[in-house]
């Protein structure tokens, strides 16, 4: 950080989390940094068609930001763009509805202001990029990228040994409470059991294996995408309003290159997370 005259400057990379309009003009940006943790930012005049960087503080982008501290909110002096995601992402409605389960889940899990939260931050970003150039089926990213943003907040999940006692697997039983697989003395009543492609699946899709993952046959991601579903719900203590949304069984459709890093985004994106309407 920087005192300039009094004014307290400092610059990081963020992703945008949610936009809402403040004002005429203004919009309020919650911000996912690299440095510093979620921070909440005013952006002043960026809804004016004449401004410089109002379509890079849009959900879904990763961005260069320089910001001054305030009292309650700090303000957005400058921003440039890295990771121009939001075009691709809003143009397919299957990426966007999971583009935003995975902001409404990093926004979750990084509850407090300013405290540093590297990993999460470099997670959330490689997701999103890999969302955008759809490198992997969309249902396949968001469901690794919920199993991993769970296990950096302390809520690894077990697929092969059990999650109770520490018995060797494989095991053949499901239990969200108890934090995966679960061998038969465990094993508490209303678990599941899935395929054990399923769980070969799901261990793949925490270890960022994905020549299995993408090999994986379309019945074993359903089942992979509700254990996921459940298990993250279950520890985030609240629905995931977004998951009820995302498109699991549409494949995405080709976005094409965007023509600009920063132009319009649809006002899809702002409606998703909670943003101007």
């Amino acid at each position: 950080m920087t005192d300039n005259g009094g004014v307290v400057l400092y610059r990081d990379d963020a992703i945008v989390l949610r936009a809402q309009k403040l004002g005429e003009a203004d919009r309020i940006v919650t911000l996912l940094t690299r440095e510093h943790g979620k921070v909440r930012a005013v952006g002043k005049g960026v809804r004016r068609t004449s401004s410089r960087f109002g379509a890079r503080l849009e959900p879904f982008m990763v961005v260069d930001v320089q910001l001054y501290v305030g009292r309650s909110l700090d303000t957005v002096t400058q921003a440039e763009t890295i990771g121009p995601y939001a075009r691709r992402i809003c143009q397919d409605y299957g990426l966007y509805t999971t583009g935003t389960a995975m902001l409404e889940t990093a926004e979750r899990l990084v509850a407090d202001e300013r405290e540093p939260a590297v990993q999460q931050y470099w997670l959330l970003a490689g997701a999103l990029r890999a969302l955008s150039e759809q490198s992997h089926a969309p249902g396949l990213v968001l469901d690794s990228y919920l199993l991993r943003a769970l296990a950096v907040a302390g809520w690894a999940p077990s697929f092969l040994d059990c999650a109770r006692c520490g018995e060797p697997g494989p095991h053949h039983a499901f239990a969200v409470a108890q934090g995966g697989a679960v061998c038969s003395r465990c094993r508490p009543p209303g678990s599941t059991s899935p395929a054990p492609e399923t769980f070969t699946l799901l261990a793949a899709l925490l270890a960022g294996e994905w020549g299995t993952a993408d090999a994986s046959d379309v019945r074993h991601r359903k089942e992979a995408s509700g254990l996921v579903a459940a298990y993250s719900q279950y520890h985030l203590e609240r629905t995931l309003r977004s998951l009820r949304m995302v498109e699991r069984d549409a494949p995405a459709r080709t976005a094409g290159p965007a023509t600009g890093p920063d132009e319009a985004v649809p006002d899809l994106a702002r409606r998703a997370t909670g943003a101007d309407a």
